[in-house]
């Protein structure tokens, strides 16, 4: 059986979606990686490409970290046994992980934050987490006008070394 033309090809490997927005409302501190409890629809649907954890979190609870809020779409070829798209997931962090996530979430006022999801290289899905504190506005206007100077700054180099 031939498959079409058109179809776009299965992920195996790399970045199945990005948190972008995190980076400018959170002041990253530090990153972890993460497994994810998955069930056989979702990994298909995964291998589709299709995710999205912009309004996602972490929480931590009873001993466990669970991953709230974050979409992963039905499988479109599953039968009535197909995954709910906005379950919590729970997250595979070590014990000693845990206990410090906690610590900081219960202690400093930070969040966890999931940055990226993707296949590494044993075609095993992980999450890329972010220990993080919520910025203002006066940081956010802050890293605007630092992304806008570098960016005119590359511009006005570029024009004057042509």
């Amino acid at each position: 059986m031939t498959s079409p033309r058109n179809a776009k090809p299965k992920l195996t490997t790399g970045k199945i979606a990005e948190n972008r927005r995190a980076r400018f409302d959170y002041e990253i501190s530090d990153t972890l990686e993460a497994g994810i409890v998955l069930t056989g629809t979702e990994v298909r649907s995964l291998r589709n490409g299709k995710a999205q954890i912009t309004e996602s979190y972490a929480s931590p609870e009873k001993g466990e970290l669970w991953l709230v809020n974050s979409y992963i779409p039905e499988y479109v070829q599953a039968n009535q046994f197909n995954h709910a798209e906005r379950r919590p997931r729970k997250l595979l962090v070590s014990k000693k992980e845990l206990s410090r996530l906690t610590g900081e979430v219960q202690r400093a006022g930070n969040t966890i934050v999931p940055l990226k999801i993707y296949f590494n290289e044993r075609g095993l899905v992980k999450l890329l987490l972010g220990l993080g504190k919520g910025k203002s506005k006066v940081d956010k206007r802050q890293t605007m006008k630092k992304r806008d100077w570098q960016r005119e700054k590359s511009r006005l180099m570029k024009s004057h070394y042509k």
